[in-house]
């Protein structure tokens, strides 16, 4: 029997749990988290915000009886302050007081990432907020209850940024969307797409700062208005999501780090010191599209990368195939999904890559209800042909399309191999000369 402790419980960390007490029961899992909950998807934290489902129940898919009920040990609210690597014990407390010092055999880090909050002047007055967990979202929506709040910005226009603005407009709110970037999500699509999605915005009365540095939060005891390099906006509320950075101080000093201070993993999810495993958004992850090792920090990365690291913990051999960085936004019904690299993003890299598009109708012309069009981009290595990425717009729901583009990079498909692949037509879902085989067969 062995004794493996797991040190952070939200997506990473419950997958491998999970899989840890699935794999043997006679190891030992022992569990500790610094939380009062477990398994929040924070990913649906908007759509609680916006009133677009009923309450935050829905938003937790497990919690610490369901685990212990497969056999794990768990203990909440508690803070793991230091491990001795070499003696391989983990130590801290229990609600500030109760002290933790357990031993370990294996040991997997699923600490999770942690919002930058920009150092300005301002930041400590009241209603200026961050929106990660559980507790930061019912913060918000007991505020959002106070009439005195008619202006909100939101600073950061990715994925978490677009998402509230929405949500904010939702409850009637005057919202500003603010970003030092020329547009919305530019980390995930090329500027036809940026541009759907800024337009979507404004036309839902959104306004948009872009191109501009926050340098200051106004205010005596409360947020009074954001001040940038380029204008001042009023604001009884700042939501401050300009993102997250990997929570690795726990062992930063003793394992191995990637360049953003992520630690670095194998495809084993193995770090740089015997039996510690980290997982999740701590953790790098391997990126097809590049080759190499990168930082994407995805629900979905996390809960794979836990499944790798269970197994592995658990002495059953398992690697990981990589990652393509899937992921998609649904922002007043304007569907948006990517996988891979940008061409803007590519080009960065000092990659020489080129791109094929396409746009039409999700069906036949004579399917003249539900049949918006789609747009498509495909990315591919100039030289190779190789795809290495995808981006997909509609009101229609294509979203499944981009999962075969993440397959196709994952195993180096090219270009040309799309041009005459196999895909089914009937005027319920397609049209005979599909947009990917369209796209495909524009490619230069």
């Amino acid at each position: 029997m062995i004794k493996i402790v797991v040190v952070g419980a939200n997506h990473a960390g419950t997958s491998a749990i999970n899989f840890l007490t699935d794999l043997s029961k006679e190891n030992e899992v022992v569990v500790f988290d610094k939380n009062t909950n477990i398994s929040f998807l924070g990913c649906g934290m908007a759509l609680w915000i916006g009133n677009q489902i009923r309450g935050s129940e829905g938003l937790f898919y497990s919690n610490k009886e369901k685990l212990e009920a497969k056999g794990a040990r768990v203990t909440m609210e508690a803070d793991i302050t230091r491990i001795d690597f070499d003696k391989k014990i983990v130590y801290g407390t229990v609600k500030g007081s109760q002290p933790i010092e357990e031993s370990y055999d294996k040991l997997i880090l699923a600490t999770g990432s942690i919002p930058i909050m920009p150092k300005i002047k301002g930041m400590d007055l009241e209603n200026v907020q961050q929106v990660k967990i559980f507790q930061n979202a019912q913060e918000v929506i007991d505020k959002l209850k106070n009439p005195e709040i008619k202006n909100i910005a939101v600073v950061g226009a990715g994925y978490i940024g677009v998402e509230l603005a929405e949500a904010f407009q939702r409850h009637q709110k005057n919202v500003v969307l603010i970003d030092a970037m020329p547009s919305s999500l530019s980390n995930y699509y090329d500027k036809p797409f940026t541009d759907l999605m800024d337009k979507n915005l404004s036309d839902h009365g959104i306004k948009l700062a872009y191109n501009q540095l926050v340098q200051e939060i106004k205010g005596t005891s409360k947020v009074e208005a954001v001040v940038t390099d380029k204008g001042e906006y009023p604001a009884d509320m700042v939501v401050v999501c300009i993102g997250f950075r990997p929570n690795t101080g726990l062992g930063k000093d003793r394992l191995e780090t990637f360049k953003n201070g992520a630690y670095s993993v194998n495809l084993k999810q193995e770090t740089s010191m015997k039996d510690v495993y980290a997982i999740g958004d701590c953790a790098t992850v391997f990126d097809n599209s590049l080759g190499e090792k990168s930082y994407i920090a995805l629900a979905t990365n996390a809960v794979r990368s836990g499944i790798v690291a269970a197994h592995n913990a658990a002495d059953v051999p398992l690697e990981g195939i990589g990652v393509q960085g899937s992921n998609g936004i649904n922002i007043y019904d304007l569907k948006m999904v990517s996988s891979g690299l940008t061409v803007e993003r590519a080009k960065k890299l000092g990659l020489d890559v080129d791109f094929t598009d396409f746009e039409d109708l999700q069906r036949p012309e004579f399917m003249e209800h539900d049949n918006p069009p789609v747009k498509l981009r495909i990315v591919y290595d100039k030289k190779t042909r190789v795809i290495i990425g995808a981006q997909m717009a509609s009101t229609y729901d294509m979203s499944m399309g981009i999962h075969m583009f993440s397959l196709a990079i994952q195993e180096k498909l090219t270009i040309d191999k799309l041009k005459l692949l196999d895909i089914f037509f009937l005027p319920h879902f397609n049209k005979p000369y599909n947009y990917i085989t369209m796209a495909a067969l524009g490619a230069k």
